[in-house]
C-alpha cells in the first residue's frame, strides 16, 4: 500500500488530504493541530500512522522557541509534548505509531504501553540522512528495534550509491533467514533509501515484502528526498488495477437463526412474528417442513407469521418428512420427529444431502435408544447413517454423555426435543465443536419460553482463558422435561456467514459497506471480525450494534486461527490468506469432510489452480500470501480459469472474491448454488464489483 506523508497542514487541509489518500502518516511535528484536532484526524477510517520527530517538533513547536531555555531542557519538553500527541492519536484510532530509535527510553516505552494497549502497531524508526553505513550496522539497528519493542521497524537511510540500495535491500532477506527475526520477516519491515538514488527502492521495497511504502500528497511537499508523489506512485504501483468502492450492500438473514426460529414457532402454542425473514434454499425447507408438522404459515414482505402446532410428545403420526438440501434442518428433525411421531417417519432429501454421511449421528441417537436405519439398501454396520432414512423414539430421557466432536446440529436437535420427555435430562457432550451454534439454539429455545442450564468445562487454559470456546473439553445441559413451546416475536439477524465473503472483498480489494448485522450475535462467524483484525484489516461500524460495518484495504499479515467453531469461514479465509504476508495457518480441517463437498480437498485444489501455495498438515491448512503489492510487483495475481464449485455454495461465494484479485476472468460451474443460503448473491455481489 501507499502512505502519503501529510505535513504542514490544519485539520481542514489534513481531512480534504484524506479523502484521496489509501492509507496516510500525520505528521504531529509539522501539522497545527490541538489535542480536539488529533482526535478527529485520528477517528477516521483512513489507516493512519502517527508520527512525531523530536527535531521537526523543537524547530517548530512556538513553545519550544524561547531562547532562554537551555538544549536540554527544550528537547526535554519536545519528548513530553510528542507522548502526549502519539498518545492521544492512539487513543483516537491511529492504526500505527512511529517513534524514533533515539527517542528517551521511558518516554518510548509509555507511548509502546498505550499503542499495546489500543491494539495500535509500534514502529521504531532509524533515519541517516547523510548516507548508509554498512549492512552489520543496519542489521544491528534492526536488532535494537526489535529489543525495543517494535511490533515494525522501519529503516530509512540516505543512498549515494547503488551499493548502498543493495545493503538495505538485503535487509529483507536477512530477517526472513535470521532465527530471532521470524516476528518482522514477512510484512514488519519498511527498509528503503532517500535520496535520487534510492528513489527506486521506495516501490521495490513492496517487492521485497514492505507492507507499505511513503508517498508524498505532491512533489512540492516531499517530506524526504526522493518521495514519489502519491499519484505517481500508485500508477507504478497498480497500472489499472481495478480496486472496489460500490455500493452499501444488505444482507441475508442468518439462516442459523432462522431455521431454528421457523421450527420452534411451528411447534409453539400461538402465534408468532418473525421479522427480518428472506428466501432462501435451506429456510425455505424449513417453511416446508413447518407446513408439514401442521403449522400455518403466512410471509408478507419480511414478516413471517407462524400458528404452531402446540407440540407435545408423540403428538403426530407422519410416514413421511422432506427436509430438503439442509444438514442443519436433517439433523435437527431427527430427534425431534423421534421425540413427536408415535410411529416410525421416514427422512427424505435431495440433491447433495443425499450423499452426505451423518457422521456420528447413529451413535447419538444410539444412545437415546432411537433406532435409525437407512431406507434403501442395506448398508454396512460400520457406514454412516445417510438421508433417506426411518427412525422411531421416542428419545430415552434421563443422563446422556455424547461426543460432540462431529459438531453441534444434532445436539441442537436433541436440546429442542428433550424439552419434550416425560421427565428431565442430562446432556454431557465431549470434545464439543461449533459451540456458538448450540448457544444460538439456547437462545431460540429461551425466546420460545424453554428452559434449560448449561455449563462449560476445561482444564487450567480454558480456566484462564476467560471462557475460550476452543480450549472448552465438556458441555453440560440441563433440560427439564414436559415443557411447551410459546409463541414469540422475535427480530431475526443477518448472516455474518455471507457477510464474510463482502468484509473480505473489501479488505482486499477496497472498501465495503454492510448492513443488517449484529456485532453482539451469537453466530460462529462474527468470528470473521476478529480473523480480519488480527490480520491488520480496517474495520469499523457506526450507528451502533447493528450499524453499518465498513471493511477496507490496510496492510495485512498472515494470521493463525482455529476455525473449528466456524468451518463454513474456511473458503473465504483461504482466499484471504492468499493475498496477507507470510504463511497462515487455519486450524480445524477436519471439521470440512462432510460439508456439501469435501472442502478441505475444494479448498486446496482452488489454491493450487490459483497458483497460491498451500498444504494440509494435520488438522490444519497452511497458505503462503503475498500481498496485493507483491503480486502486482512479480509475485502475480491469482489465476484466472474454469473452477468447479463441486456445488458447494460457500465455495462459489469465495471464489467471486478470488476474481477481484485475479489476473483473468473466473468462470465456475453451477454458481446457481448459491440459491441455498444467499438466492441474492449475484445481485449484491455486482454492486461491489461493477
Amino acid at each position: 500500500m501507499i502512505c502519503t506523508t501529510i505535513i504542514n497542514k490544519d485539520l481542514k487541509g489534513i481531512l480534504a488530504a484524506l479523502e484521496t489518500c489509501e492509507m496516510a502518516e500525520i505528521r504531529l511535528d509539522s501539522c497545527d493541530l490541538s489535542m480536539k484536532d488529533i482526535e478527529e484526524v485520528f477517528s477516521s477510517d483512513v489507516p493512519l500512522v502517527a508520527t512525531c520527530r523530536i527535531a521537526e517538533l523543537m524547530a517548530n513547536e512556538p513553545s519550544l522557541q524561547d531562547p532562554s531555555m537551555s538544549e536540554q531542557s527544550r528537547e526535554f519538553k519536545a519528548m513530553q509534548i510528542a507522548e502526549k500527541k502519539l498518545i492521544r492519536a492512539i487513543e483516537a484510532g491511529a492504526r500505527y505509531v512511529d517513534v524514533e530509535l533515539e527517542a528517551q527510553k521511558q518516554m518510548s516505552k509509555r507511548v509502546r504501553n498505550a499503542a499495546h494497549e489500543n491494539g495500535t502497531v509500534f514502529i521504531r524508526s532509524y533515519h541517516d540522512f547523510e548516507g548508509t553505513d554498512s549492512l552489520e550496522a543496519l542489521k544491528a539497528i534492526v536488532e535494537k528495534c526489535v529489543y525495543h519493542g517494535a511490533d515494525m521497524v522501519k529503516v530509512v537511510t540516505t543512498a549515494v550509491s547503488d551499493e548502498d540500495v543493495a545493503k538495505v535491500m538485503a535487509l529483507y532477506d536477512w530477517c526472513r533467514v535470521e532465527s530471532g527475526m521470524e516476528r518482522i520477516a514477512d510484512g514488519g519491515l519498511i527498509a528503503f533509501c532517500m535520496g535520487d538514488k534510492g528513489r527506486m527502492s521506495r516501490l521495490d521495497c513492496l517487492a521485497k515484502g514492505a507492507p507499505y511504502t511513503y508517498a508524498a500528497l505532491s512533489e512540492q511537499e516531499a517530506a524526504a528526498p526522493g518521495q514519489w508523489p502519491a499519484e505517481e506512485m500508485a500508477e507504478a504501483l497498480y497500472k489499472g488495477f481495478r480496486f472496489i468502492d460500490g455500493d452499501q450492500v444488505h444482507m441475508p438473514v442468518s439462516k442459523s437463526f432462522a431455521q431454528r426460529a421457523v421450527i420452534a414457532a411451528a411447534l409453539a402454542d400461538g402465534v408468532s412474528h418473525l421479522k427480518g425473514y428472506s428466501s432462501c434454499g435451506d429456510n425455505d425447507a424449513a417453511l416446508d417442513v413447518a407446513r408439514e408438522l401442521g403449522a400455518g404459515v403466512e410471509l408478507d414482505g419480511d414478516m413471517l407469521t407462524i400458528k404452531g402446532i402446540s407440540a407435545s410428545l408423540g403428538c403426530l403420526s407422519k410416514e413421511r418428512l422432506h427436509v430438503g438440501e439442509s444438514g442443519l434442518l436433517t439433523r435437527m428433525m431427527l430427534p425431534l420427529m423421534a421425540q413427536l411421531s408415535s410411529s416410525s417417519v421416514e427422512l427424505t432429501g435431495e440433491k447433495t444431502l443425499l450423499g452426505r454421511p451423518l457422521t456420528g449421528a447413529k451413535e447419538i441417537l444410539t444412545a437415546f435408544e432411537v433406532n435409525a436405519c437407512p431406507s434403501g439398501p442395506s448398508s454396512a454396520e460400520d457406514e454412516p447413517l445417510r438421508v433417506p432414512m426411518t427412525i422411531s423414539g421416542p428419545l430415552k430421557a434421563g443422563r446422556a454423555e455424547i461426543s460432540g466432536k462431529h459438531g453441534s446440529q444434532l445436539i441442537s436437535g436433541l436440546l429442542m426435543a428433550l424439552p419434550f420427555a416425560d421427565r428431565n435430562s442430562s446432556l454431557i457432550v465431549h470434545e464439543p465443536k461449533s459451540i456458538p451454534y448450540m448457544f444460538i439454539t439456547l437462545e431460540v429455545l429461551k425466546k420460545f419460553g424453554i428452559k434449560t442450564g448449561n455449563e462449560m468445562l476445561g482444564g487450567r487454559d480454558f480456566l484462564e482463558s476467560d471462557g475460550d470456546w476452543s480450549l472448552c473439553t465438556e458441555m453440560v445441559f440441563k433440560i427439564k422435561g414436559g415443557q411447551k413451546y410459546k409463541a414469540a416475536d422475535i427480530d431475526l439477524e443477518g448472516d455474518w456467514s455471507a457477510a464474510a465473503n463482502f468484509l473480505v472483498a473489501g479488505a482486499l480489494f477496497g472498501r465495503t459497506e454492510i448492513e443488517g448485522l449484529d456485532t453482539t450475535s451469537l453466530q460462529a462467524d462474527l468470528s470473521i471480525m476478529d480473523i480480519l483484525m488480527d490480520a491488520g484489516a480496517s474495520l469499523s461500524q457506526t450507528d451502533g450494534e447493528r450499524g453499518t460495518v465498513t471493511a477496507q484495504r490496510a496492510p495485512l499479515r498472515a494470521f493463525n486461527v482455529d476455525a473449528s467453531n466456524c468451518p463454513d469461514l474456511f473458503p473465504i479465509i483461504s482466499v484471504l490468506a492468499a493475498f496477507c504476508q507470510g504463511t497462515s495457518r487455519i486450524e480445524g480441517v477436519g471439521r470440512l469432510a462432510n460439508k456439501e463437498s469435501d472442502r478441505a480437498q475444494a479448498i486446496l485444489q482452488m489454491l493450487t489452480q490459483m497458483g497460491v501455495s498451500a498444504e494440509i498438515e494435520g488438522d490444519a491448512l497452511l497458505v503462503e500470501g503475498f500481498s496485493l503489492a507483491e503480486r502486482l510487483l512479480g509475485k502475480g495475481l491469482l489465476k484466472g480459469g474454469a473452477y468447479t464449485s463441486r456445488h458447494d455454495h460457500r465455495m462459489v461465494m469465495a471464489l467471486k472474491v478470488a476474481a477481484l484479485g485475479a489476473d483473468g476472468p473466473i468462470e465456475i460451474d453451477d454458481e446457481d448454488c448459491v440459491a441455498k443460503s444467499f438466492p441474492g448473491f449475484h445481485e449484491t455481489y455486482k454492486l461491489i464489483a461493477r
